[in-house]
């Protein structure tokens, strides 16, 4: 397959693993491969958690208990929303739940997908907007069972005067969203703030917020908590400004960042949505992430979820258990424990398995140094179900895995959503609409891997310069990519022009 004309990919300068910093300090970490860089009490605590590690996201579920529906302060890319099964973003879902109904519903679904090994709350509203239902929710489940992870997301507002709180309840795991560390930037994406039951507007707000965002995060670190950082990237608003808020929230003491996309659709109601304000492109979004990964660990496997999502990363099993469908009887506790503990050894067992192969991330040695190096990277989708291997028919996937392969290793890049091709073995959508649709989400793409792919979407896929591979079915996603790498290197696709190795370089 020749490399598409129009595109120019940039070679990074990374190692195994996918760092992005090529030479990483003591605990500098490596927040875009399997976390190797990490300290390891850091790595202890994030081995099981599908949010903060992107190994873990492969393996284990996690879920959002919607407990918390207020909020303390107005951003404008954002819409809270109820009864919206067919969206998937932050702020929306289903049904908010009262603490007691939360307890017995994440004891539930313990019992009913024992991968999961984190229950969090992260709104719909602001979960410290929300403290007696959020903290009876966490106590409930605590004294239910102490195994789970408890982790909390919030906007950092109300964090300082909770911190004890949730270091009391055991609470390890907290995301704090920062936007902004300049208040005429804030003020442009927050409007308003409640603080002290009055609402501040404009600067005055955002500098509060700021403030209480930063309190909050040293307190945590202080106390031994593990912080991720979420920033939502705003076209022509923070998107150069994050590169201060990385380098701030790391000499905080955060250990991970995770850039991501505005979601602008006017069809979500949002402010800037309906204003016309833009999502960045996937290339902005990749290079910003690079840029800020130079200081700071980045997250790329986030998917936005709704604050009632339920199963592994990537999909939702929400319905499955809303109120109406889950049954009310007690359940056998120590039965569920059990089972869980069984089935999570188990998934354990085989990650350190494959680490004893020889890690999951493989490179290919290079007589010539990196600057001098004339082969290209290549991007390449892989349809997945989970467990980190290959084993999706391209009608069923409903996203894609982005892998960059390079002489240095494979990295992880993020995803992309996609319509669904086969809805039931009879019955497809429009298969024109979608298949332009998946070409348009995959276009920078050069390989596709599934575990099947039927004749029709892979001659367009095909014809459009994205080539599927089937021939790599369940096996582990990197071992893959690398493979299809080697065969494309040995078959000359991958040679760059001279002129082509020295803009890379």
């Amino acid at each position: 397959m020749d490399p598409k004309p129009h595109r120019i990919i940039e070679i990074p300068v990374t190692v195994q693993g996918g760092c992005s910093n090529p030479k990483p300090s003591a605990g500098s970490g490596c927040g875009t491969g399997q976390n190797g860089g990490l300290p390891a009490h850091i790595q202890a605590k994030i081995q099981d958690h599908p949010c903060y590690s992107e190994e873990a996201h492969h393996h284990f579920a996690r879920m959002h208990l919607a407990v918390a529906p207020a909020c303390n302060i107005q951003c404008h890319y954002c819409n809270r929303k109820y009864d919206c099964s067919n969206e998937s973003r932050p702020g929306v879902v289903s049904e908010v739940l009262k603490p007691a109904q939360a307890i017995h519903k994440a004891l539930t679904v313990a019992a009913g997908i024992p991968e999961m090994t984190v229950v969090g709350i992260a709104g719909p509203g602001d979960a410290l907007a929300n403290p007696t239902r959020t903290f009876a929710t966490f106590r409930g489940i605590r004294e239910q069972d102490p195994g789970i992870k408890l982790c909390l997301s919030t906007n950092g507002l109300a964090l300082p005067q909770h911190v004890d709180e949730l270091v009391a309840l055991g609470v390890d795991h907290v995301t704090i969203t920062i936007n902004s560390i300049d208040p005429e930037i804030g003020a442009r994406i927050h409007p308003w703030i409640l603080w002290e039951r009055r609402r501040v507007f404009g600067r005055e707000g955002a500098e509060i917020l700021i403030r209480q965002q930063q309190k909050g995060l040293e307190m945590l670190v202080e106390q031994g908590v593990l912080v991720k950082v979420n920033s939502v990237m705003i076209p022509d608003i923070n998107d150069r400004h994050l590169k201060e808020v990385s380098r701030m929230v790391k000499e905080k003491g955060a250990f991970l960042h995770n850039v991501m996309p505005l979601i602008s659709d006017p069809a979500h109601g949002t402010y800037f949505g309906l204003n016309g304000r833009r999502g960045p492109t996937e290339a902005e979004l990749s290079a910003l992430r690079d840029e800020c990964g130079g200081n700071m660990n980045m997250m790329r496997h986030c998917r936005q979820c709704r604050a009632d999502a339920v199963g592994m990363l990537g999909e939702d099993r929400g319905e499955e258990f809303s109120l109406e469908r889950i049954d009310q009887a007690p359940l056998n506790y120590d039965v569920v424990r059990e089972r869980r503990d069984q089935v999570q050894a188990s998934i354990r067992e085989r990650m350190a398995a494959r680490k004893r192969q020889g890690d999951t991330v493989t490179s290919m040695p290079s007589a010539r140094p990196v600057a001098h190096q004339t082969t290209r990277p290549v991007l390449m989708a892989v349809a997945t179900k989970g467990g980190g291997l290959v084993n999706q028919h391209f009608g069923y996937a409903r996203e894609f895995l982005i892998y960059k392969a390079t002489p240095e290793g494979v990295r992880f890049e993020g995803h992309r959503r996609a319509d669904l091709y086969c809805s039931g073995p009879d019955a497809c959508n429009d298969r024109t609409q979608v298949l332009a649709s998946t070409v348009r989400a995959l276009e920078d793409c050069e390989v596709l891997l599934c575990a099947r792919i039927g004749i029709e979407p892979w001659s367009v896929l095909e014809a459009a310069g994205i080539m599927p591979n089937g021939e790599h079915a369940m096996a582990p996603i990197e071992d893959a990519v690398m493979a299809v790498y080697r065969e494309m290197m040995a078959a000359g696709r991958l040679d760059m022009s001279e002129r082509e190795a020295i803009q890379c370089a």
